[in-house]
This record gives C-alpha cells, structure tokens and sequence, in this order.
C-alpha cells in the first residue's frame, strides 16, 4: 500500500469523516491579524486582541448554530483565548461536537521570475507545531496554496511548488495527528470564462493529487477545500446550475473516492451566491462519491460583523444572522436550500482582488 499508516490513522480517518457530515460545514475563523484588521476596519472596530476576542466569541457562542458546523478552524492566537467567563473556546467548540481546526501556513510569497505568481511559506519548526497544536486541541490544519489564471498563468512551475507544498504539509500533519485540509485555490480575477477555469482547476487538482500519492498522503485522513469552477470576477455571472454542473465534472475526474468530503471556499462571492452555488451541487443528480459542503470565512460572517458593528448591544442580533448563514449553508449541503434567507447583507459582493488571507 503506497499510503503512509503512522499511529494516527484510524484517527485520522475518523476526524475526516466527521467533519465531511451531511449537513455540517466549516466556519473558517482563522484569519490572521492583518485580514481580521480588515473586517474590524470596515465597521469602524480597533484591530486589538480585546475586540477580536470579541468578535470569535460571539461566533463560537451563537445559540444553536454549532450544530450545523462539524469545524471551526483558528488562528494561532484564536486556540489559545477563551471566553469572557474564562472558558477556552476550544473547549466551548468541543462540547458542541464541533472539531477545533488551526491554520498552520504563514502566508505567500512571490516566485521570482513569474508573473505575480506564488507559492506558500510556513514549513520552519511545521512538525513542532503540530504536536503544540494537538496537544491544544486542535484536530485539523489548513494550508492554502493559491494559483492565479493569466494569459500565461498559471505556468507548469507554480503548480508543481504548490502541489509539492500542500503534499509535504498534509503528511507532516497526518505524522502529527491533525487532518490536513488541502487548499488549492484557483483565484477567480480575470476576465475569463468558466472553461478556461475549469480547465486550470483539473489540471491544478491532479497536479495536487499526484503530488499527495507520491508522499504517501492517507487520502482517506484528507479533506479538500478548492474554488468552486466560476467565470473570472470580471466576465458576466451564470447560473447556480451551470456553476455546479462544470465544478462537479472538474472533481469527478481529479479527486479520488477514498477523499472523505469536499468542502468548499466562497472565494469571494456574496453569502447568498455561494450557498445557491453550492445548493445546485448537491441537487445534481449525478455520481458524488464525497460530501460536498463548506469552509467558508466571509460568506458566513459577513452579513454577521455588520449587523454587530462591534456593539455589545448588537450581540444577539449578529448571532442571530450568524444562525441564518449556518442553517442556510448546512441545508445547501443536503441540495434543500430555498434562496432568499438573506435580506440586503447577504447579496453583498465579497471579491477582494488578488486575496490575500
């Protein structure tokens, strides 16, 4: 058998499937200080440790929304704060059977001589933390790799750095304990069309897959977090249906049954647009060997940190629209989602060019 089997197999095959539950998702909370600055600021909020308590807690104690989210994935700072009460949150994570998850990479850098393109840092001390990590809790990492479409992009180069990366950091996780969640994003800037997208996606995602083969990944202890296959943000929108029909097809025919579930990033899109997107997925009725469901950040909170505006006041409010985007997504996982739970926030655009997290 090519697939490496250390001493955390059976865990980690468990803790996969888990968090790939028909009808749960994962609520990615894990930006780093600089992006969550960015959130802060746009509702006026100071970017201090205090006001990022804030803001977590009021994520991770919303009543009644962890039982539609299997993960939550943390930012280093995040594992280790605890609530008002003096209540670690991944402890408050855990009694809701949701699985504490920690974002390991350190962001990207630029290749020199390629046109912008980059690959991810963050191997230095990487096993080490793993252990600190698991010893903290968490049961789950995240590593995200980005590629960028272009007239010449992205070249054979980025794929290969990227697909080499998330393979070394997924089993570096896998010999620590911590499920890796393998992100390849495939940013949607550009003026192209949803073939050239897919095209790049499935190259992309067997470059990626080759990659974890060859370092003896355990795809069964794996999850994938890709982009969901969509015309570039400035080429005119489709339809759900069209959206999921191409993204479905790119993942049949690159991602291997033994991958427990597929949970998609929102790249971007508006809360609204990226459950529809993800709703249609699931109503295809086509062979699906894995659970297609969700990691999102902003197209769970957005609607969220907007409603709060950083105002104890606002507390319930905001969790009540929390409520909303988790109920609304973990319905989409099951293809039961009826549109129009969003009101005004929720069809917000969320494209950031050239995102950096």
């Amino acid at each position: 058998m090519s697939a490496f089997v250390g001493k955390y197999a059976e865990e980690l095959i468990k803790n996969a499937k888990y968090i790939a539950t028909p009808g749960k998702g994962i609520l990615a909370a894990d930006e780093s200080t600089g992006t969550i600055g960015k959130r802060l600021a746009s509702i006026n909020v100071e970017n201090i440790e205090s006001n990022r308590q804030a803001l977590r807690q009021l994520l991770f104690t919303s009543p009644n929304a962890l039982a539609h989210l299997s993960g939550v994935i943390l930012f280093e700072e995040t594992l280790y704060q605890k609530t008002l009460d003096g209540k670690p949150f991944v402890e408050v994570l855990q009694e809701n059977n949701v699985v504490p998850g920690i974002k390991v990479d350190k962001g990207t850098v630029e290749i020199a001589g390629t046109n912008g393109e980059t690959t991810t840092q963050g191997f230095d001390s990487l096993g080490a933390r793993c252990q600190q990590y698991y010893k903290a809790g968490a049961r789950f990492a995240k590593w995200r790799a980005v590629l960028k479409i272009g007239p010449n992009e992205p070249s054979e180069l980025a794929i290969q750095q990227n697909a080499q990366g998330l393979a070394r950091y997924a089993i570096i996780c896998q010999e620590n304990g911590l499920v890796p969640i393998v992100e390849p994003e495939v940013l949607t800037d550009g003026s192209h069309d949803i073939n050239k997208c897919a095209a790049v996606t499935e190259i992309v995602l067997a470059a990626v897959y080759k990659a974890l083969n060859d370092h003896h990944v355990l795809l069964e202890g794996t999850l994938l977090k890709p982009n969901m296959v969509t015309p570039g943000s400035d080429s005119p929108k489709v339809a759900p249906e069209v959206i999921a029909e191409y993204t479905v097809t790119a993942l049949s025919r690159t991602v291997p049954p033994a991958v427990p579930g597929i949970v998609f990033l929102s790249g971007g899109q508006s809360e609204e647009e990226a459950t529809l997107n993800l709703n249609a997925m699931n109503k295809l009725d086509v062979l699906k060997p894995w659970t297609l469901s969700f990691s999102f950040g902003r197209a769970l909170q957005q609607s969220t940190l907007k409603t709060w505006g950083g105002k104890k006041e606002n507390v319930s409010k905001a969790q009540e629209a929390f409520l909303v985007r988790c109920k609304a997504n973990s319905n989409a996982t099951l293809g039961k989602y009826v549109g129009g739970s969003a009101g005004g926030l929720a069809s917000e655009s969320l494209f950031v060019k050239g995102y950096k997290y």
